[in-house]
């Protein structure tokens, strides 16, 4: 199991030093969320300053972006790393893409995010290789690459796509189109093993591919103390309350919560909805535990689910690097 790290929302400045350090302690890979920052700008940073480290975004808002900006943008951070980067798309949820981004909703977040993936490979082969651009769907007709705009083939153009899911239907979409998939952090053991793995297992088989074809990797929340226990309350309130992820609360048997944080959710009371977040909820989808055998229990709760694994803690170079150490000292045995 690769063990990575996740940036910091900071600025481009201190990205350098960032990746350097995580470079030296031996992460496997760095990522780069979408959220007060572009995910993409971070890379040409991080492989100036590394000569391992992947970089990857996890995840890129895929529908306020066309196929062609991410077939571009991933091709050149591909040939600048020389094959380190990891492309990861995410679709966000209905109010972001409208509101925020003001983009149409798609009939069809399955079909618009498989053409998508499918349509940004059809530039990379007519990159590569020479091939046609000629790709039609219900959502992009791309059939347009005159020589002018054809960045031509590069050394390594097998670029991974990761998409992230919370539901069966994208996890199944992994399964058939991408080379990864990333568990949205408010997970469990169990929900990945009984509606992930089987929803992938189900596109692996569609599409003739087998597990080890695809990784699959998970963000763990953690819990070492009780300012520690608070912030993930927080984190696991809100993500409990967003409608379209409410199966994991479901799975197991709090269905009746998650409506109610919902309900404070639309009326903007935030204060009041970590406090729904029970201890029993807590240890499901938090490892609660002593730092001592943090390694150990993640080792122990996520092996033979997923392939790589991070906390949900940004590394920041200085702060807690004992911590990192050991915790990588013990993933590289």
């Amino acid at each position: 199991m690769l063990f990575d790290a996740s940036l910091p929302p900071v600025s481009l400045t201190k990205i350098p030093a960032i990746a350097s350090a995580a470079e030296e302690l031996g992460f496997a890979a760095l990522w780069s969320a979408e959220t007060t920052h572009d995910p993409f700008l971070p890379g040409p940073l991080v492989f100036d300053r590394t000569a391992r480290l992947q970089f990857g975004t996890a995840i890129a808002v895929a529908f306020a972006r066309s196929p062609a900006t991410l077939a571009y943008t991933a091709w050149d951070l591909a040939q600048a790393s020389g094959g380190r980067f990891i492309l990861g798309l995410g679709t966000q949820v209905k109010a972001h893409i409208e509101r925020r981004f003001g983009i149409d909703w798609p009939a069809s977040v399955v079909g618009k995010l498989r053409e998508q993936v499918n349509s940004i490979r059809a530039f990379w082969r007519a990159w590569q290789t020479g091939e046609k651009l000629n790709f039609r769907g219900d959502y992009y007709k791309l059939t347009l690459m005159s020589p002018f705009f054809n960045p031509g083939p590069i050394d390594h153009p097998e670029i991974p796509i990761h998409i992230a899911g919370v539901n069966t239907g994208l996890a199944r979409l992994a399964g058939e189109v991408a080379d990864g998939f990333v568990v949205h952090p408010l997970h469990s053991r169990r929900y990945i093993k009984e509606v992930i793995l089987p929803a992938i297992e189900e596109g692996l088989t569609a599409s003739g591919r087998q597990r080890q074809d695809i990784n699959v990797s998970a963000t763990a929340f953690v819990v070492r103390s009780p300012e520690e226990a608070r912030f993930v309350r927080d984190q696991i309130a809100f993500y409990a309350s967003t409608p379209s992820y409410r199966r994991v609360m479901s799975l197991h048997g709090w269905e009746d919560t998650a409506v109610r944080l919902s309900a404070l959710a639309s009326k903007a009371r935030w204060d009041e909805m970590p406090g729904m977040i029970d201890t029993d909820m807590l240890g499901t989808f938090a490892l609660v535990g002593e730092a001592g055998k943090l390694a150990e229990d993640l080792i122990q709760r996520y092996t033979g689910i997923v392939d790589r694994l991070s906390i949900y803690s940004p590394f920041i170079p200085g702060e807690r690097d004992p911590f990192w150490r050991e915790l990588l000292r013990v993933f590289s045995k």
